[in-house]
């Protein structure tokens, strides 16, 4: 049976080297910085002061809008200070500073048995869950759509290079994945659910075959990036096209992470607010890569410091938050972990080529394996003259910034940069 797919796409080394690298909790530092903004929508609003003693798991931030999340303090302790620090996009916001006393005296929500939808519901926004495999929406939002839908995609594919803490996730909690994945279904009342794993994943494919039931099937997926994107793993999976500019509930489907499911059968069951997740540290840059159970509010620094080991300062030279295909480069290292934290790359000159972009060559590479069938490198031109109007009408607002286009453009052209450089005009030209 030929697996399924999406039309399009690229294929980048997987460079999974640390998938037989079990989950191990993190070192906390003295202090914790926990950011008020940690999702997409308006920022959460502090609910405590300064001198004010909190608990693990307490909520420390309520959220600032129904398109928003509360937060929680991942340690207990005192609170210091409300600082402003980056975040892993360079955006400077609120952060809560509370001085860790090792104590981790814990507070968690009541634990529910059978609990019905709505109770589902209010337990998702109350604990903060958002999508965890990097676009952080509120999950109870997505969760209430304005469209019917009949199906549920976890999308389990983690088809960016190094990342693997999913991967554990099905390896370690195949259950819990499950279970999360059934009650989400149950919110959404519907009766079919389907998790998208990439067949380079075999014995994940395995485990959660034994595990799945109560509609849930396990559904291998091609290798091909981004098979993990919203709009391909739909396709993929149910060969539903969703619209330019639309929505995945306008073809019945609501697509939510691994990761996600997991938090939300913790949530629930176990009464655990999302304030730590899974992670992956890999690359050459630290001598000790794997994945990890981090809490919220790490700083950066501190995780490099804590791997680094014997390996040389000027070893790691670039640093990216996520994939190497969609991530962010780190200017420095004073953000902190986050609930889309996935991933910290620390990666030395072996392993990353540096270009200086030459002239575009009219090759149609960019073009030809761009899975959303846009134009990149008119787009990029349009930039380039500061006609965004055109660029919008080219659909830039549609791309997805996988990536594709400039991994496989042979001019290294920065496609991407310019794209999202036309994307934060024609939005702020809007918001005026």
């Amino acid at each position: 049976m030929a697996l399924k797919t999406f039309r399009h796409g690229v294929h980048p080394s997987a460079n999974k080297f640390t998938k037989d690298v079990p989950l191990e909790d993190f070192p906390v530092p003295d202090k914790v910085y926990i950011s008020l903004s940690q999702h997409i929508g308006a920022p959460a609003k502090p609910v405590v002061n300064v001198g004010d003693y909190v608990y693990e798991g307490q909520m420390v931030g309520e959220a600032g809008g129904f398109v928003s999340a509360p937060v929680f303090s991942s340690v207990s302790g005192m609170v210091k200070s409300i600082v402003k620090l980056p975040t892993a996009i360079g955006q400077m916001v609120d952060h809560i500073e509370i001085e860790n006393d090792f104590k981790y005296d814990k507070v968690s929500l009541p634990k529910l048995v059978n609990p019905s939808k709505e109770e589902i519901l209010q337990r998702v926004k109350d604990a903060g869950i958002v999508g965890m495999g990097g676009a952080t929406f509120p999950t109870h939002v997505k969760l209430a759509p304005k469209d019917p839908v009949d199906v549920l995609i976890i999308n389990g594919a983690e088809c960016e290079p190094y990342i693997t803490c999913d991967y554990r996730l099905f390896l370690e909690h195949a259950n819990e994945v499950v279970e999360g994945t059934k009650l989400l279904m149950k919110a959404l009342g519907v009766d079919k659910a389907y998790i998208g794993i990439e067949n380079n994943k075999p014995e994940a494919i395995k485990v959660m075959r034994e595990a799945a039931n109560g509609g849930v099937e396990i559904v291998p997926l091609k290798v091909k990036y981004p098979q993990g994107a919203e709009k391909q793993i739909i396709y993929a999976i149910t060969k539903r096209v969703v619209p330019a500019g639309g929505l995945p509930a306008q073809v019945g489907c609501v697509v939510s992470n691994t990761h996600t499911a997991y938090s939300v059968a913790k949530a629930v069951f176990d009464g655990e607010p999302l304030y730590k997740r899974a992670m992956t540290v890999s690359g050459d840059g630290v001598e000790k890569t794997g994945n990890f159970w981090v809490r919220g509010g790490i700083p950066f620094s501190f995780i490099y410091e804590t791997l680094r080991g014997e390996v040389p300062e000027c070893m790691s030279n670039k640093v990216i938050n996520g994939g190497p295909m969609m991530g962010f480069a780190q200017a420095d290292l004073r953000p902190v972990t986050a609930k889309g934290t996935s991933s910290l790359l620390f990666l030395s000159h072996k392993m990353f080529s540096e270009f200086e972009p030459t002239q575009c060559i009219n090759c149609g590479r960019c073009i030809n394996h761009c899975p959303m069938n846009l134009v990149p490198r008119d787009m990029e031109r349009a930039v380039i003259k500061e006609d965004f109007a055109r660029a919008e009408k080219l659909g830039v607002m549609n791309c997805i910034e996988c990536g594709s286009c400039a991994f496989i453009c042979p001019a290294k052209r920065p496609l991407v940069q310019a794209i999202r450089l036309a994307k934060k005009e024609i939005r702020s030209k809007g918001r005026k």
